[in-house]
C-alpha cells in the first residue's frame, strides 16, 4: 500500500470510530477521542461526560466496545480507557450534541443556539462559532451562524487550538446539522501581543566640578596610571626629636581677645581673675607637623597641642 493511501485509510478509520462511539455512547455524553498507536497496541482514549456509563457494570459495556473494534476496523490488541471531562462547557463535542438535542425537543433553533454561546463563553472560552444548518423555519435550507469572541478559520493554528463538534437534529421537515467550534481558555494566539510599560528611571544631575578639581583629578589618576600613588594613604608625621634648647617666650604676654586657636579654645583670654598669665619656659620639647599644623609635646603636658597655644602656670 502506498503511503498516500495508507494515510487516508488510518483517517477514514480514525472517522468511522468516532461516529461509532458517539451512537453508542450518547446516553453517556460523549465527548470525542484519541487514538495512538504503540508497540504494545492501540490505545483508544474516550472522553465522556458519565464515565461510569462507558465502562459499564463489571466492564461489561466496555469489553463489547473492545469486541466490536477488533472485529470490524481490524485494530492490533485495542485498549479502551475512559476519562472524565470536568468542564463540558467547553469541550465542542458535548455541545454540539446538546444543543442538537435541544433542536430535536423542540426549542427555536435560535434560541438554543444564543444559550448554548452564552454557556461556553460564560465558561472561559476565549472564542466560539456555531453554525446550524438545514430546513430551518421552512422548505429551503439555509445556514445560521453565530459568532462570539476570537475564532480562527484557516492554518495552522485551527488544527492546534480550535475543538470543533458535530452532531445531527433529527426534525420532520429534515435533518439540521448542528457545528460548534470552541477556542478554549489558555490558548496561545498566534496574532497576541501585550505593550510593555516603560518605567522612566529619574534623572541624576551631573555635580558641577571646577577647572582646578578636574585638573588634579586628572593629575591623580596618572599618577596613579604610573604606579606612583599608593593603594592606601598613610599620614606623614613628622617628629622633630627632643631638644634641651629652651623656648623663648612669646614677644608679648598679652594676647587680644579676638585670637582663637585652632582647636577651639580662647586664646585671647589673658586676662583671667588671678591676673595676667605668663608663658612659662618649655623644656624637653618634641615638636610635629600634623595637618599643616605645628604641633608639640614637653614636660608639664602629656598631649600634643598646638605651638601657638599660651601655657598656664602650674600651681
Amino acid at each position: 500500500m502506498a503511503i498516500e493511501k495508507k494515510f487516508v485509510q488510518e483517517g477514514y478509520v480514525k472517522a468511522s470510530m468516532d461516529e461509532y462511539f458517539a451512537k453508542q455512547l450518547n446516553r453517556a455524553g460523549y465527548g470525542g477521542m484519541e487514538l495512538n498507536r504503540t508497540p504494545m497496541g492501540t490505545q483508544i482514549t474516550i472522553y465522556a461526560e458519565k464515565p461510569g456509563m462507558v465502562i459499564g457494570k463489571a466492564g461489561k459495556v466496555i469489553r463489547k466496545l473492545t469486541r466490536d473494534i477488533d472485529r470490524m476496523y481490524d485494530i492490533d490488541n485495542p485498549q479502551i480507557d475512559a476519562q472524565e471531562v470536568r468542564r463540558p462547557e467547553l469541550n465542542a463535542q458535548m455541545m454540539a450534541t446538546r444543543l442538537a438535542s435541544s433542536i430535536e425537543r423542540g426549542w427555536y433553533f435560535r434560541k438554543a443556539g444564543h444559550n448554548t454561546i452564552r454557556a461556553i463563553m460564560n465558561a472561559g472560552a476565549l472564542g466560539c462559532e456555531i453554525v446550524i444548518s438545514g430546513k430551518l423555519t421552512g422548505a429551503r435550507s439555509r445556514v445560521e451562524k453565530i459568532v462570539q469572541g476570537y475564532i480562527k478559520h484557516a492554518g495552522k493554528p485551527v488544527d492546534d487550538i480550535v475543538d470543533e463538534g458535530f452532531a445531527v437534529a433529527v426534525k420532520k421537515l429534515g435533518t439540521l446539522g448542528c457545528k460548534v467550534r470552541i477556542i478554549p481558555p489558555g490558548a496561545v494566539l498566534p496574532d497576541s501581543f501585550h505593550l510593555k510599560d516603560i518605567v522612566e528611571e529619574p534623572k541624576v544631575e551631573a555635580a558641577v566640578v571646577s577647572k582646578d578639581t578636574k585638573a588634579g583629578i586628572k593629575e591623580l589618576v596618572d599618577a596613579e596610571a604610573k604606579g606612583e600613588v599608593a593603594d592606601e594613604e598613610e599620614t606623614v608625621e613628622e617628629e622633630i626629636p627632643a631638644t634641651t634648647e629652651p623656648v623663648a617666650p612669646a614677644e608679648t604676654n598679652e594676647v587680644s581677645e579676638n585670637e582663637t586657636s585652632e582647636s577651639g579654645e580662647d586664646v585671647g583670654n589673658a586676662a583671667s581673675d588671678e591676673g595676667p598669665v605668663a608663658l612659662e619656659e618649655v623644656v624637653n620639647e618634641q615638636r610635629r607637623l600634623t595637618d599643616d599644623v605645628w604641633q608639640h609635646k614637653h614636660d608639664g603636658y602629656d598631649y600634643w597641642h598646638p605651638i601657638a597655644r599660651v601655657h598656664k602656670e602650674e600651681k
